[in-house]
C-alpha cells in the first residue's frame, strides 16, 4: 500500500469528522434536528481557514447549506458546480457491526453513515478545496463548492431552495458534477472506464382504479376489485417495454463495446451488460429508458 499524499490523508480526516456529526434527514421536520447545520459549520470553518468567501443559507433552522466559489482567470468560461450534501438517511444502530456515527477504520475499511452516500466525497472536494487555496492553483473556470442539505428528502430545503432564492450563488455556472461519478469499470487488461451520469430519470406518478361489486370481505365476489388491482400491478411488473437509447448511453455501448469485443443489441442487451459487475444495474437502468405504453389489465385502467 502506498503512503497517501497530504490531501488523501486531510481528505480521510475531514470524512471521519463529518460522518461523526448525526445529520440524518428524516423528511420529517418533528424529527430532524440541528445536524446539518453543525455539518454545514464545520465545512464554513474549514474553508474560512484557507481564505475562502462563504455563503451559509439557512432556510429553516438546522437544515443549512454551504457554497464558496474559487475565482478562475477565464471570467467568459461557464463556471463549474462540484457539490455534495451532508445530509444522510436514518440508521438503526442494531443493524451495525461498527458504531454508524463512530468513523471507525477496520482491516482498511472505513465503516460510518456517509462513508459512502456522501460524506466520503464532500469530504474529499472540501480537502480539494482547501488544497487548491493553499497552493495558489487559479483553475481556468469559476469553481463552485456546494454542500447541501436535504437532499435525500426532495432537496426542499436545500439545492430547490437555493436555486429559487439565492440564485446569484451560482451565476455563470454551466455544469455541475456531484455523487455517483468515479465508479470504474475494466475496459481492459491495462484499461478502466469511469462513468459520468448524464443526467436523472424523471418519477411518473400513476393512480389505477378498479371496480367490482360491493360485498362483505366473508363472501368475495368473482370481480374482486382488489384481485383486479393485484392483477394490473403484477402486468406493470412483467411488461418489458421497448429500449429507447439515449445518445449518451448510444455513445457509452459503443466505445465499451469496442474495447471489449462486444457488439449491444436491443433484445440482449440484459445479458450482456450483466458482465459488468457492480455497475450492471446503474447501467442497465440506463438502458431500460422505455417509451411510454400503457400497461392493463382485465378491470383495471390507469387514471
Amino acid at each position: 500500500m502506498t503512503t497517501p499524499s497530504p490531501v488523501e490523508a486531510e481528505a480521510l480526516e475531514l470524512i471521519r469528522d463529518l460522518i461523526r456529526i448525526d445529520s440524518v434527514n428524516t423528511g420529517d421536520a418533528a424529527t430532524i434536528g440541528d445536524g446539518e447545520t453543525r455539518a454545514a459549520l464545520f465545512v464554513k470553518q474549514k474553508l474560512e481557514e484557507v481564505g475562502y468567501h462563504v455563503d451559509l443559507v439557512e432556510p429553516r433552522p438546522g437544515r443549512a447549506s454551504v457554497v464558496a466559489r474559487l475565482v478562475g482567470t477565464d471570467p467568459d468560461a461557464g463556471a463549474l458546480v462540484v457539490h455534495a450534501h451532508l445530509d444522510v438517511v436514518p440508521v438503526v444502530e442494531a443493524d451495525w457491526t461498527h458504531p454508524p456515527f463512530g468513523a471507525e477504520i477496520h482491516d482498511g475499511i472505513l465503516y460510518g453513515r456517509g462513508a459512502v452516500d456522501m460524506k466520503n466525497y464532500a469530504g474529499a472536494i472540501l480537502a480539494l478545496a482547501r488544497a487548491y487555496r493553499r497552493e495558489g492553483v487559479v483553475p481556468r473556470r469559476d469553481l463552485i463548492f456546494a454542500f447541501f442539505a436535504d437532499e435525500e428528502a426532495g432537496g426542499v430545503w436545500g439545492a430547490r431552495w437555493i436555486v429559487h432564492n439565492r440564485p446569484e450563488l451560482f451565476d455563470g455556472a454551466t455544469e455541475a458534477i456531484s455523487e455517483v461519478g468515479g465508479f470504474s469499470i475494466p475496459l481492459t487488461d491495462e484499461r478502466r472506464a469511469y462513468l459520468v451520469a448524464t443526467a436523472e430519470k424523471g418519477v411518473t406518478w400513476a393512480t389505477l382504479t378498479a371496480r367490482g361489486h360491493a360485498a362483505h370481505g366473508s363472501r368475495p365476489t368473482s370481480d374482486n376489485a382488489v384481485v383486479r388491482l393485484s392483477r394490473a400491478v403484477a402486468a406493470v411488473g412483467a411488461h418489458r417495454f421497448p429500449v429507447v437509447t439515449t445518445p449518451a448511453l448510444k455513445r457509452f455501448l459503443q466505445v465499451f463495446g469496442e474495447h471489449r469485443g462486444i457488439r449491444f443489441t436491443d433484445d440482449g442487451l440484459d445479458d450482456e451488460l450483466a458482465g459488468l459487475g457492480f455497475v450492471s444495474s446503474i447501467v442497465t437502468a440506463s438502458a431500460a429508458t422505455r417509451s411510454r405504453r400503457r400497461c392493463s389489465a382485465p378491470g383495471a385502467r390507469p387514471t
